[in-house]
């Protein structure tokens, strides 16, 4: 039998619609890797925030946590321009992580590190001696080899961050010192259970200056490797207001101007900023800071991106963002996204 010709128009378009498919395809995967080779993709369609991303089989949060909620369609904060402009608005972005030490020479790598270990990893006493009354109290399963921020001679923050792979559980310290005895003394300690959405009690500090988690704000080789990251990053500026916002908890400081950002504040990249002349790798992870955005969580030096070191970094491909100022960038509202204030459960845009 003949086909008539509604028959013959409803081929064509399958037919039509099947070499769209195949035309975006092939031209996602060669914006994923203009070299032609299959090592890196960017994703087809990923719904954002879920999976959430996982390290050693844990979640990192469930998809539905501030921390991995896009904020790409939020309005713009109506203090925006003035908070950009406190940051710096002619300042560049600075990956702080990379490969190999800095300086040349020194014990300390680039980045914040941190290790997984398993349940059956002997917990040891830790010592407070800054902080003790805004901690969670000992004993932590922290390795004596536990890679510490700065190296073993660092003098920097010092931030040791060990994630129980088993049981899902996350154990950060600031000013960290292992003892000869096993025992560690540090500034202050934050435990989370990465399976809920409690927040810490508000006032209280963590290892970060805005009582937030560490290591769910990294960036980490894998996942810029595996063409997706699905979560906010974690970014440093040198003055903060003495306030913090949602899902922030603690503020460190004494100025009270109201252009002052605030601990906890959520940017983004804009969205009209063209990412396609980077490197693939760091489009990865300029299209998350205009999908999740970034989180300003501690004092420090302005725009600067925490990572995790690893020795595939490529220092150079890295500094290609230091061409992008703080003018890229805007200040959204995330109020909106809010359930509970004692809650990182975030309604979903």
């Amino acid at each position: 039998m003949r086909p008539n010709k509604v028959t013959l128009l409803l081929i064509g378009l399958v037919i039509m619609i099947g070499l769209g498919t195949a035309v975006a395809l092939t031209t996602r995967r060669a914006a994923a890797n203009p070299d032609g080779g299959d090592d890196l993709y960017l994703p087809m369609v990923t719904k954002p925030g879920t999976p959430p991303p996982q390290i050693a089989g844990c979640d990192i949060f469930p998809g539905d946590h501030i921390w991995n909620t896009p904020i790409d369609d939020l309005p713009v904060h109506p203090n925006s321009a003035n908070y950009i402009n406190t940051i710096g608005a002619g300042k560049g972005l600075h990956a702080d992580f990379g490969s190999g030490v800095w300086p040349p020479g020194s014990t300390s790598p680039i980045g914040i590190p941190y290790i997984d270990v398993p349940s059956s990893q002997p917990l040891v006493p830790i010592t407070f001696i800054w902080w003790p009354e805004e901690s969670d109290d000992g004993p932590y399963p922290i390795p004596s080899n536990a890679p510490i921020e700065g190296g073993p001679d660092g003098d920097g923050d010092r931030h040791v961050i060990v994630l129980d792979r088993d049981n899902c559980m996350l154990y950060e310290m600031y000013s960290a010192f292992p003892q000869s005895n096993g025992s560690w003394e540090a500034g202050n300690g934050a435990v989370y259970d990465l399976n809920s959405y409690a927040l810490r009690p508000d006032g209280w500090t963590s290892a970060d200056a805005a009582g937030l988690p560490i290591l769910p704000g990294l960036v980490r080789y894998d996942e810029v490797a595996s063409g997706e990251i699905r979560h906010a990053i974690r970014f440093t500026v040198p003055q903060t207001q003495a306030s913090h916002l949602w899902p922030a908890r603690h503020d460190a400081s004494n100025l009270t101007g109201a252009n002052y950002p605030p601990m906890g504040l959520r940017l983004r990249l804009r969205a009209n900023y063209d990412i396609s002349g980077f490197p693939a790798e760091i489009q990865v992870i300029l299209q998350a800071f205009k999908t999740y955005g970034l989180i300003l969580a501690d004092n420090g030096s302005a725009w600067y991106i925490s990572g995790v070191p690893d020795s595939r970094w490529d220092n150079d491909m890295l500094h290609t963002m230091d061409v992008i100022t703080g003018a890229a960038f805007e200040v959204v509202d995330v109020s909106s996204l809010m359930v509970n204030p004692s809650s990182g459960q975030a309604a979903q845009p």
